[in-house]
């Protein structure tokens, strides 16, 4: 058993070294780097032909019920039929995500499932190959995205319950799939470097790969240095990022966190603590499930979102906010409505988010800081006294003003720190916002 976990370290580490030690990214790479923590705020849509289950009836399971439900290829392969999204309207998207204060959008172009949601020449298990609306959806909202001014990032996941060659099987996607007990992996790794050259070639600039799906194997050769090489080659500008819940590989260019804050895991996805100087960003659903679960009615507060995102953002993270597409093609009224109001609250505050680094104090209990030039932005999300105790700034403070009304905020430096006074009728119910001049 020693000797076995030594041969699995070795693989490990050889595999960590494989990746893209000698990248250095392009300018264009760190123009986008630059771009991405600027923006701050993007939508995640999971969408495939498992929305036509819409679930399955079972909480949280959504694109995960070919696995979850043990369903054998072969049965599983006759949902792209029931698949007809007629009401998909990209440009109702687009517009939505702009209403919302969105500045960009990642979408699944290929999940665990193995099925492609666009124009897949390598594999016919697509959608327009294999369904009745027979169009290429990717296709349509890149054309949609361009005429709106809104950056398109492609997810791609490295986890294939479909494909043979997807040997040997990881954690997920047993036998129960019907697949043969045999299977080429560098076949498999050819056929994922196909698919993503499709999308990196077919579809205008991309503003980047976000992998998922690594943690199925995570002790597997990737091969990592030839595919991020060729996303880097096809074009420069992509970023790369991995949802493998650990440090950034070489090659990669932003660090993700699954349904946690950085450093954070409540939820056992993420297993390092490590927060990366590179651009970073949280996901989270706006229920329980990713895709569309229509029995999944366990709804996050348009506050509780807001107030995420800000503690996201005083981490200096993006916050890319979920929606799982109905499989008619619309998006749920009720993400819809969430998505109005924190459109609404980002037009009155977004100054505070939008362009702004994380501030001097982390996020604590109470709120969170962000800061753009002399100008830190306090957030103060839960207080149940009239005074706050923050850390003295290391720069002279100019001045501390509310953000609603630019009224003084009455304050004391003391050794212990700065003592804010913050009156009960100064509260906002959601963030109350001063501005800190140094």
């Amino acid at each position: 058993m020693k000797k076995l976990n030594v041969l699995l370290l070795l693989v490990f580490l050889s595999t960590v070294v494989s990746a893209q030690t000698n990248y250095t990214p392009s300018k264009e790479n760190v123009a986008n780097r630059e771009w991405f923590q600027d923006a701050k705020f993007g939508l995640f849509i999971h969408w495939g032909v498992y929305s036509v289950m819409a679930g399955g009836g079972d909480h949280g399971i959504a694109e995960w019920i070919m696995n979850q439900k043990k369903i054998p290829i072969q049965q599983y392969k006759k949902l792209p039929s029931f698949f007809n999204p007629v009401q998909f309207d990209p440009a109702e998207w687009v517009s939505m995500v702009k209403k919302a204060g969105m500045k960009y959008i990642t979408i699944t172009s290929k999940h665990h499932d193995g099925f492609a949601m666009y124009a897949s020449k390598i594999s016919d298990y697509n959608i327009v190959d294999q369904t009745p609306y027979g169009k290429d959806v990717l296709k349509q909202l890149k054309e949609e995205c361009d005429k709106q001014g809104i950056k398109l990032f492609i997810y791609y996941s490295q986890l294939d319950w479909h494909h043979p060659d997807y040997y040997p099987r990881g954690r997920t996607g047993q036998d129960f799939t019907g697949r043969p007990k045999q299977g080429e992996w560098s076949e498999y790794i050819d056929y994922m470097n196909t698919q993503l050259t499709e999308l990196l070639t077919n579809y205008g600039e991309i503003g980047g790969i976000w992998f998922d799906g690594m943690w199925d194997k995570p002790n597997a050769d990737w091969q990592l240095d030839e595919t991020y090489g060729l996303i880097h080659k096809l074009q420069p500008g992509a970023m790369v990022g991995s949802n493998h819940h650990k440090e950034p590989i070489p090659g990669e260019d932003f660090q993700m966190f699954e349904r946690d804050l950085p450093g954070e895991n409540t939820m056992g996805f993420n297993q390092t603590n490590t927060i990366s100087e590179l651009p970073i960003e949280m996901c989270e659903t706006m229920n329980g499930s990713w895709g569309f679960n229509i029995k999944d009615q366990n709804y996050k507060s348009s506050k509780q979102l807001i107030q995420t995102m800000v503690k996201a953002a005083g981490y200096g993270a993006n916050f890319l906010l979920n929606t799982g597409p109905m499989p008619n093609g619309k998006i749920q009224p009720e993400n819809i409505d969430t998505l109005m109001v924190i459109g609404d609250w980002m037009e009155k505050y977004g100054k505070s988010i939008y362009g702004t680094r994380k501030g001097p104090i982390k996020p604590l209990k109470w709120g969170a800081t962000t800061q753009k030039g002399n100008t830190i932005y306090l957030h103060v999300l839960q207080l149940a006294e009239e005074n706050l105790l923050i850390p003295n700034v290391e720069t002279k403070i100019k001045a501390i003003t509310f953000f609603d009304d630019d009224s003084k905020v009455n304050y004391k430096i003391t050794d212990f720190g700065t003592l804010l006074h913050i009156p009960y009728d100064k509260r906002n119910d959601t963030d109350t916002i001063l501005k800190v001049e140094i």
